[in-house]
């Protein structure tokens, strides 16, 4: 017998180890939930179960990516409802005009219910935003990341929508005021009646040249109709175009220029020689008070004018021209035209958002199952488990008790010494 080295022991020591070791890990797994807590539990489950987590994760955004994209979506259409509904009272009203039981006064009130109404649609599509990203100006040319791997995308581009674009805006207009001191017979009332600037002549309601003018601002009479020889009429403006009415001693009218302009209402600063909108923002830039060039990109041309403006001014631009009843007869099929175009986009995002909702149920149907999959991998069975640790248990005890006995076996030798 020997007491040096007690091999029962050291045996029941190193048992005694294992079954520590092999409960610890077994309340590890209890404890967690997890089957693999660290890469030496299963090697190559756990790279697995990384690589599924990575696509899982992936899918849920997936999913996440394409129900904003449905948001978006829904706030473009939802701006392109409310344009349908003007577009449609627009076309009652050019219906309307066109029936010549109305007279110009009449048209004069539908017209100006158009122009409201069409500076409307293009401030929805100037301010229709998801975001902070404008989605009805023609700028949204975008993409839906809808899967857990790269390129596994759709995009989406909605058109310009506003009044410009639809082509329901009418020509830009500037009113016109005019000086009448030194014309004598305005003031007499000779001259009450309708004019039309045309290039350096101004003409009356039967064609007759009445004035010309070498500075397209001052309108001197020639003495063959009503302002005699000589008079003048001085515009604060420059113009060669537009339509002028004379009525006790006051001139009003306006002049009207083609222009790319949307729909609204601008300012004229003539110092700076910019075209300002309602919030004060630089539109267009000039350098000869002429050409207008976008002060977003310089290059596309937004508004001529036909003359010089020396002054600042306002500018409006309206709706489509309802104020005869040709013209109106006209706007009719215009606007139609713009409905079509409008229903066609609202379609085109309505089949967008249907396919988007089917991509999300299969996202999550994907997410689901491959989280199954790695849940088999990754995650303890509790039973399982509870079954393994109980029996670490008892043999921890066990070895416990059996360490005990080991170590009181030397003392046997006692008996040898007596």
């Amino acid at each position: 017998m020997r007491i040096n080295n007690n091999l029962m022991a050291m045996n029941t020591h190193r048992q005694l180890g294992i079954n520590n070791t092999a409960t610890s890990k077994s309340l590890e797994k209890l404890s967690s939930g997890f089957r693999i807590n660290r890469a030496g539990d299963d090697a190559a489950g756990l790279a697995i179960s990384e690589k599924m987590r990575g696509q899982i994760r992936g899918l849920n955004m997936a999913s996440k990516n394409a129900q904003d994209g449905i948001s978006l979506i829904q706030t473009a259409e939802g701006g392109l409802n409310e344009t349908h509904a003007i577009l449609q009272r627009m076309r009652e009203l050019a219906i309307q005009s066109a029936n010549d039981t109305n007279v110009a006064v009449d048209r004069s009130e539908i017209q100006k219910e158009i122009d409201q109404l069409t500076k409307e649609i293009s401030r929805i599509g100037q301010t229709t935003e998801f975001n902070t990203q404008n989605l009805l100006a023609g700028e949204f040319d975008g993409t839906f990341h809808i899967g857990a791997n790269q390129g596994q995308n759709l995009s989406l581009k909605i058109a310009d929508m506003r009044a410009n674009s639809l082509a329901v805006t009418g020509q830009a207009k500037i009113e016109l005021e005019a000086d009448t001191s030194g014309a004598a017979s305005i003031k007499d009332n000779d001259a009450d009646g309708t004019y039309t600037i045309d290039g350096t002549n101004l003409k009356d309601s039967k064609g007759t040249i009445v004035a010309t003018t070498t500075d397209h601002k001052t309108w001197t009479g020639n003495g063959n109709g009503a302002i005699a020889d000589a008079e003048t009429i001085v515009f604060k403006q420059e113009v060669d175009s537009g339509n002028i009415t004379i009525l006790n001693n006051k001139v009003t009218g306006t002049a009207q220029f083609d222009s790319k302009l949307e729909a609204g209402d601008y300012k004229y600063d003539s110092a700076k020689k910019q075209l300002l909108d309602g919030g004060g923002n630089v539109i267009a830039n000039s350098e000869d008070g002429i050409e207008f060039t976008s002060a977003k990109d310089g290059t596309t041309v937004l508004l001529t004018l036909d003359a010089d403006q020396g002054a600042d001014f306002e500018l409006s631009i309206g709706g489509i021209d309802v104020s005869t009843q040709k013209t109106a007869d006209s706007a009719i099929t215009t606007i139609n035209n713009a409905i079509e175009t409008v229903s066609t986009e609202r379609s085109k995002l309505g089949a967008l958002q249907n396919r988007l909702e089917h991509t999300i149920k299969n996202l999550d149907t994907s997410a689901e199952n491959l989280q199954a999959a790695e849940s088999r991998i990754r995650d303890v069975d509790m039973a399982k488990e509870m079954m393994e640790f109980t029996k670490q248990n008892i043999l921890q005890q066990a070895a416990t008790a059996m360490l005990a006995q080991a170590n009181q076996a030397p003392q046997t030798v006692l008996q040898l010494l007596r």
